[in-house]
């Protein structure tokens, strides 16, 4: 598994916000273009701005001259980005396309990208029969499923199918699993027959509806990713969304949209934006058309692109928008109702930090402890709101300090930073958050491509928390996740607990391509680049490595799977001198009793052991990378898994422990996310949030161990914290 992801994966994402990416668009919508065969001016003017970029040591860490080895290096990496599981393409046609593997460097530095279209049109063929093949399985009498076939959905390592009859026995094989997960899950014939139908002719239409700059991106993508696994192009909207999603705000009505079937949904109202204040609009209510200012003409939007249609929608912060729209109870073909709302900025408090308390029980008379945990998702930033000086701009380090204030003042005994599956972002707020809990000093240290290190650190005075704190990581922690954890394990300032995390040490940097010709308007988008590697104060680098905890958990997804060592032209892990830094505890004494005392516990917790199991089932399953299509022997698995879930649902409940909210739910109900109830489906969202989390209880149960430890027994907290910056670990 890894953090890159496919063409078509991207087309069939699903919930997709208003800074989303793209999606589908219908042929006869006004937003639609057809797919040329050539790139724009533009666009050969910005792929040999990105030549220059990558090979140029003055900018890329580690610059590659494009040459005919990189050029079968950009091939593979683009007939992988169209086609991950080889379900399109023959060997037939790989041989066929063999002609271009050493014209990409050429076509890239001249700007003339025909062989990347004409790739792309070769594949948009093969999709398009792909997908007929597919809808004319659904009349044949194939669906039975009493024998040994088996549905092998892994093919990421698997050769390319020799001919089409060979991508036949495949496809039936995948559309039969198609059908048997719906029958599985209680649907009729004929319901299956057209949810089918449906899904493979919206597949077809994402591919043949696509735009020019969609290929372009891909596939310039396909060369960045080639220099190493974090460079990556981004046209100008997808420049502007990624600025978004950094800045946790932006400027529009605050709904999340969905597309579905050939309308774009409401499926989330942002709580106190524009949207909930007028009090007209629902999740599942369809957007039908838009129109801007007070008499501005409204534009039929059905069958737009998503990101098509929130362009429509987004606007400066004071100016109107209208849609009209239909409810969700309605039938498409109702009279719309039409909405005026007011854009204004929108802060995206579902991505913020947030706070909550867990108390941790005494035994032997010791009174419970209290700790607060921070969970945040990423080191988030509003670069433009900083550079204003804005009074409210977005910010990871300033949240969490408001949120250690609130527990400070709710008197709590500890606190765990749970920076789970958080893969970064800005790499001043992963300094300046070290700061909160270390008081001056370094915090990273950054060499750049010409070998210059720079060490940047917390200049200034103060904490904003001095006592115990843990922080949790897992496999899916990564970079200035990284940065803080290995800062604070460094500095001896708190424990780390969970997984070792995922091994990304580099700094990437956004450089405009339009800074060169000057231009007013965006034209040539961004690059994410390169531009450094970083290390931690104690020299090591946590590339390829990552961090490892002093308390670890059970692995739940292995290195060879997940993380920066299953990139193939990763950086490798190497060191530097370490710079002298505070230590302001030394935490190896009391691991031991820690580790002990977790073992212990977790033993005898029914949730922990139920994870740990659920883990194991689910490396054994991915480990196979095959379904069984017998129907007896998946509804045998099925009805397992449903007892097992009503079985843990009945022990919580003589536990006394916390309900899952989802007990109920079916295991699989064999549709894709567009497929779902939108409002019901938005529901499952919000309930998974508040399903039991024993890591999280257990994390928190560690650090209060670390706590009663440090205080019953001065000679063991002496050796532990000998300094009195850490005094409050043992009070």
């Amino acid at each position: 598994m890894k953090l890159k992801t496919s063409l078509l994966a991207l087309l069939l994402a699903a919930p997709l916000a208003l800074l989303a990416r793209d999606d589908a668009v219908r042929a006869d919508a006004p937003s639609a273009q057809a797919l040329p065969s050539a790139p724009t001016a533009d666009q050969s003017t910005a792929a040999r701005l990105v030549h220059g970029l990558l090979s140029d040591s003055q900018y890329a860490y580690r610059p590659r001259v494009l040459d005919d080895a990189l050029s079968q290096d950009v091939y593979r990496r683009y007939l992988e980005a169209l086609d991950p599981s080889k379900q399109f393409f023959t060997a037939a046609d790989i041989a066929r396309l063999d002609a271009y593997r050493t014209q990409l460097d050429d076509a890239i530095k001249s700007g003339e990208l025909e062989p990347a279209y004409a790739i792309f049109s070769l594949f948009k063929q093969r999709v398009e029969e792909r997908v007929a093949f597919a809808r004319a399985l659904l009349k044949q009498d194939i669906f039975t499923f009493d024998g040994d076939d088996r549905f092998e959905y892994d093919r990421e390592d698997a050769p390319w199918a020799a001919d089409a009859a060979a991508l036949d026995v495949l496809w039936k094989q995948s559309v039969r699993n198609d059908w048997l997960r719906l029958k599985l899950a209680g649907k009729k014939e004929e319901e299956i027959a057209r949810t089918l139908d449906k899904r493979y002719a919206n597949l077809g239409r994402s591919i043949a509806e696509l735009k020019g700059e969609d290929v372009f991106q891909t596939f310039l993508n396909s060369y960045a990713n080639a220099i190493d696994p974090h460079t990556d192009y981004l046209t100008p909207r997808s420049a502007d969304n990624f600025n978004m999603s950094m800045s946790l705000s932006l400027e529009g009505i605050g709904a999340v949209l969905q597309r579905q079937d050939d309308v774009v949904a409401i499926r989330e109202i942002v709580p106190g934006g524009p949207a909930s204040k007028t009090g007209k609009l629902k999740p599942g209510d369809r957007v039908v058309a838009v129109g801007q200012g007070e008499n501005g003409p409204m534009e039929d939007v059905i069958g737009w692109r998503i990101d098509d249609v929130v362009a429509k929608i987004r606007g400066a912060k004071g100016t109107k928008v209208r849609l009209d729209v239909i409810p969700a109870e309605m039938g498409l073909d109702s009279k719309p109702t039409r909405v005026v709302i007011v854009r204004d900025r929108v802060r995206l408090e579902d991505q913020a930090a947030k706070s909550e308390i867990h108390t941790i029980p005494g035994t032997d008379g010791e009174p419970p402890l209290r700790i607060g945990v921070i969970k945040l998702p990423g080191f988030y930033q509003d670069f433009e709101g900083r550079r204003k000086n804005s009074a409210d701009y977005a910010s990871a380090t300033r949240d969490v300090a408001r949120l250690l204030t609130r527990l400070r003042a709710e008197k709590v005994d500890g606190v765990v930073l749970d920076l789970r599956n958080n893969g970064g972002g800005s790499l001043a707020e992963a300094i300046e958050l070290t700061g909160l809990f270390i008081d001056r000093g370094p915090v990273v240290q950054v060499r750049e491509s010409g070998g210059r290190v720079v060490v940047n650190g917390d200049d200034d005075p103060g904490v904003a928390w001095d006592g115990p704190l843990a922080v949790l990581i897992n496999r899916g922690s990564a970079s200035a996740s990284e940065i803080f954890a290995g800062a604070i394990q460094d500095y001896g300032r708190g424990l780390v607990i969970g997984e070792t995390s995922f091994g990304k040490g580099t700094v990437q940097n956004l450089v405009d391509l339009d800074r060169w010709p000057a231009n007013e308007d965006p034209r040539f988008g961004q690059v994410k680049l390169t531009i450094a590697q970083f290390f931690r104060v104690s020299g090591s680098s946590t590339q390829n490595k990552g961090v490892e905890p002093d308390i670890a958990f059970p692995v739940s997804v292995d290195a060879s799977e997940y993380g920066e060592s299953t990139f193939d032209n990763a950086l490798p892990w190497t060191r530097i001198s370490p710079v002298p830094h505070t230590r302001y505890g030394n935490f190896a004494p009391l691991v031991p009793r820690l580790q002990s005392m977790h073992a212990n516990r977790v033993a005898n917790d029914k949730e922990f052991q139920w994870w740990k199991e659920d883990v194991a089932e689910f490396r054994a399953e991915r480990a196979k990378k095959w379904v069984t299509l017998n129907e007896a022997e998946r509804r045998a698995e099925r009805d397992r898994d449903d007892a097992k879930r009503k079985q843990r649902q009945a022990e919580r409940k003589a536990l006394g422990l916390a309900l899952d909210p989802l007990a109920e739910e079916l295991y699989d109900d064999g549709l894709a996310a567009n497929e779902r109830d939108i409002a019901k489906d938005a529901e499952r969202e919000k309930l998974a949030e508040k399903r039991p989390d024993p890591l999280l209880r257990e994390s928190a149960a560690i650090l209060a161990d670390a706590i009663r430890l440090l205080h019953a027994d001065r000679q063991l907290s002496a050796q532990v914290l000998p300094r009195g910056e850490a005094r409050h670990w043992a009070q």
